[in-house]
């Protein structure tokens, strides 16, 4: 069905200037090695992502958010840092990273960049000196601890790559932890030699002239010095494809004390001005923690997990729950109200959520569903790069695959290499992103969804995105605004986006339809903002959306 846009927007009532330029925002990432090559070896690089950013910014987001370019032996791609103060040099140099930076600023791109505080890479010249002695300036920057006497680890925990996350280590005598990979080992930031040093880390990159940070796995980066086993996970009927899966992560992760740390940071950031924190939190209790380090104005500013990200369907009622555990959130210990929510349908560590979510016949109509959704829920929204092309998971045979995690548990893990294929901005075998062999291989199917091909269609889902980017950017109730009156009955989701200002009130009702058949809610008059694959004031096709401005 063919999609209505948007009729002429009214821009006169203007975004409040005084909210921060973070608020509401869309935040567009990047995954380096898959963007765009310049020097034909077959993996993205800096100069890459300067070269392509016009793209983004033609797109309406307000802010890159670049996943790790730092120095690593790249045993998981760039997550393992070996020197978190320069650049790996397949990506580039620092002056790469300054020229990247000048460029997007020019377009009126904020830049946003990894911090992994939880761990290094075991080359890292901490880690190296750490092992070397029990006694030494940073015998303690690490996890370190004695066996039991008959051997075996400290305690139970598990690594979420698989196996303990305790490896032996003869130089010293004793085993270290690491939460990951066995080559990344934990930094210990209950050290505040440590908590120091990533903190000067930050002021490096702060200094560069970068706008915020995404915080990796940041409530992984405590521990419970008392090494208490964690407590078995009851079934709840999932497959169970690590040995992390059969254990809670009561002791090995989200120790209290991290919120005094994000207090640290927040303090750092705050000395240049308007830089924007956003932590990946996970975990058995992700809320927990997302509503402890975003709360009041003295911590971080937004926080998002998975609620989507492995999501195997997407139902209205489960929306309605992830919006209510971020409704009025606030510290349970002070009252003090955070919780501004970051949203993520995919991510570089999760299959594309159009081939989770829908068949392969529904997926053209669902694409545009789904992209009218996240960008219709209160928080900041971050689309995946190729999201706005409905690109979809590629197949990757097992001799191709470059990701631990899906090799060593393979074929039960869902591969990441699967939405960490190369950025197609060509129809042509390489997709225009490289001369020579790519990293990963692309897909014919998603080849055909190149950027090239889909901005000579103006029906065709990039063309789509920018519509609503633009809509959600000049309509302050859904960019800013609250949402109240959310209710889910079957396949119907709807809401309010509600936003006052100067005595004037305007409300958007969304109201979507996540089934295959037709719906026929009871809407109230109102102008159309904008319909989704044919939708209409009496009628929702399958997989069709509406946002109404209402009285």
């Amino acid at each position: 069905m063919a999609d209505n846009h948007p009729a002429p927007l009214d821009t006169s009532f203007a975004i409040d200037t005084q909210a921060p330029w973070w608020r509401g925002a869309v935040i567009y990432q990047i995954y380096p090695r898959s963007f765009l090559d310049t020097n034909d070896d077959g993996v993205g690089d800096l100069a890459g992502i300067t070269q392509a950013l016009e793209h983004v910014a033609n797109l309406g987001a307000d802010a890159i958010w670049i996943s790790p370019f730092f120095t690593s032996p790249m045993r998981d791609f760039g997550y393992d840092v070996s020197d978190y103060c320069d650049i790996d040099p397949i990506f580039g140099t620092l002056a790469d990273f300054d020229a990247l930076i000048a460029r997007a600023h020019d377009l009126g791109l904020k830049v946003i960049v990894d911090q992994v505080y939880a761990h290094t890479s075991d080359l890292h010249p901490w880690f190296a000196e750490s092992r070397s002695s029990r006694a030494n300036p940073r015998a303690e920057w690490y996890v370190w601890e004695d066996p039991k006497p008959d051997g075996t680890p400290p305690c139970n925990w598990q690594s979420v790559f698989g196996g303990p996350a305790w490896t032996w280590d003869a130089r010293r005598r004793q085993y270290y932890m690491h939460t990951f990979l066995k080559e990344q080992p934990q930094l210990n930031m209950h050290n505040p030699a440590v908590q120091d040093a990533v903190l000067e880390v930050a002021r490096f990159w702060l200094a560069r002239g970068v706008d915020g940070f995404r915080l990796d796995a940041l409530n992984h980066a405590m521990h419970d010095p008392q090494l208490r086993d964690n407590p078995p996970a009851p079934d709840d009927g999932r497959p169970r494809t690590r040995s992390a899966d059969f254990q809670l992560k009561t002791f090995s992760q989200s120790h209290p004390d991290m919120v005094y740390f994000v207090e640290r940071l927040r303090r750092v950031c705050d000395e240049f001005g308007a830089i924007h924190t956003v932590a990946e939190i996970g975990g058995d209790d992700p809320q927990r923690d997302r509503r402890l380090y975003t709360a009041g104005s003295h911590r971080l500013n937004s926080a998002y997990g998975f609620d989507f990200l492995y999501l195997p369907e997407l139902t209205a009622a489960y929306v309605a729950d992830a919006i209510a555990r971020w409704q009025d959130v606030s510290d349970p210990t002070t009252g003090a109200v955070g919780g501004w929510p970051s949203f993520a349908f995919e991510n570089h560590d999760a299959p594309r959520a159009i081939s989770r979510w829908a068949t392969a016949t529904d997926r053209h109509a669902f694409a545009r569903l789904k992209m009218a959704l996240l960008l219709a829920l209160r928080g900041n929204a971050i689309l995946y790069q190729g999201e706005e092309l409905a690109l979809e998971q590629d197949e990757i045979p097992f001799e191709q695959l470059r990701d631990p995690e899906a090799i060593a548990n393979w074929p039960l893990t869902l591969s990441r290499d699967g939405a960490r294929t190369p950025m197609p901005w060509r129809e042509e075998p390489r997709g225009g992103f490289t001369t020579g062999t790519p990293w990963l291989p692309l897909s014919t199917g998603n080849l055909g969804r190149a950027v090239e091909v889909q901005e000579r269609d103006p029906g065709s889902m990039l063309h789509f995105t920018r519509a609503l980017l633009a809509l959600r950017k000049a309509t302050p109730a859904l960019r800013l605004g609250r949402i109240e009156h959310c209710v889910a009955e079957g396949d119907i989701l709807r809401f309010e986006r509600a936003w006052h200002e100067n005595g004037v009130a305007r409300r958007v009702l969304c109201v979507f339809n996540l089934g295959s058949a037709e719906q026929s809610p009871e809407l109230p008059e109102g102008e159309v903002l904008f319909a989704v694959n044919g939708a209409h004031r009496r009628a929702l096709p399958p997989y069709g959306a509406i946002y109404l401005e209402v009285k």
